[in-house]
């Protein structure tokens, strides 16, 4: 079955503030990113702020293009399209859920004219059916048909994500793109839109890349989960195996720093300077944090290794072993 959407050695570059009289620092938001994502599987992107999460997720739905590589949607390259049809192959085929609903919706339009909106742009059906087809989002993210003519600061912040998923979801897309789509709402609603996400994922079966700083989130939505750091994907493996087989020394910190009542996880201390997107270090970017780091580390940055279990791959010149218990400590010599 081909993929949905495939990006190859992508790179994005944007131009800083800073920088001297004539030049501009660049910041590397994304290097050398690769990814496919399968049809119906969800894929759950993980890391720090500022790693290029969502950089990447912008990437899979077009609206950032890379300065190099490659993003195909269904086996043809999106930035090789010409324009209107490269808006009309990816505004229909995939969705994306933004991190703030009160910002990611017009306070202007109602909830009916929100959700109207991507039909009306792509034409789809008579006046009639579009009318139809906002009732059955509305049904389908649990919002009242009474709210439908309310504006969006009317609502409350969980309403106001399910009408943004309900948007993401109104073409019926191939790949839907959440991008920390809880962090903005209270601690209570979260559960109820990660139930929603799950839900609608079992009945409508969209391929799902759901970006979060949450690691245990991620476990629980995804089936493979990504890990990336300062603007590169270091790891890549089963969601079911993120927590004692990973293999690269950044993925269990992340996952050490997550608490657990039940199987606690003694904290893995990450000491050292964060690097700068501006001037990455040599080598592995994540050798200035890392106790295993050394002179390897900043003459080469590693190439993906394959663990023994399939779909299992990692950048590290110094892995964690893979039986190592993850409440163990970070005490492993290089």
């Amino acid at each position: 079955m081909s993929a949905v959407v495939e990006v190859r050695d992508a790179h994005v570059v944007h131009r800083a503030r800073t920088g001297g009289l004539f030049t501009h620092d660049r910041v590397y938001a994304l290097t050398g990113a690769s990814l496919t994502v399968a049809p119906g599987e969800t894929v759950g992107v993980v890391g720090e702020s500022g790693c290029g999460k969502s950089t990447l997720a912008k990437v899979l739905v077009g609206i950032e293009r890379p300065v190099s590589g490659s993003v195909s949607f269904r086996g043809r390259d999106l930035w090789a399209m010409p324009p209107a049809e490269r808006r009309a192959t990816a505004g229909a085929g995939t969705g994306m859920i933004f991190q703030d609903p009160s910002t990611a919706l017009n306070r202007r339009l109602t909830v009916r004219r929100v959700l109207r909106d991507p039909l009306d742009v792509h034409a789809r059906g008579t006046r009639a059916e579009r009318e139809e087809r906002v009732a059955e989002l509305m049904d389908l993210v649990g919002l009242p048909r009474a709210l439908a003519d309310a504006l969006p600061g009317q609502l409350s912040g969980g309403q106001r994500q399910r009408v943004a998923i309900a948007r993401a979801l109104a073409l019926d897309p191939a790949l839907v793109v959440a991008d920390e789509p809880t962090s903005a709402l209270d601690v209570s609603v979260r559960a109820q839109i990660l139930n929603l996400l799950l839900d609608l994922r079992e009945r409508l079966g969209p391929a799902l890349v759901f970006v979060s700083h949450d690691i245990q989130t991620v476990r629980r939505m995804s089936d493979r989960v990504i890990t990336m750091y300062l603007g590169r994907i270091v790891e890549e493996t089963p969601a079911g195996r993120t927590a004692g087989a990973a293999r690269h020394p950044y993925t269990r910190a992340l996952f050490s720093a997550t608490p657990g009542l039940l199987d606690p996880v003694e904290p893995i201390p990450l000491t050292g300077p964060v690097p700068s997107a501006t001037r990455p270090p040599s080598g592995c970017p994540f050798r200035t944090r890392c106790w295993k780091a050394d002179e390897l580390c900043a003459r080469e940055m590693p190439d993906f290794s394959a663990a023994s279990r399939p779909g299992h791959r990692y950048r590290c010149h110094h892995p964690v072993q893979e039986d190592q218990p993850v409440r163990d400590p970070a005490r492993q010599e290089p």
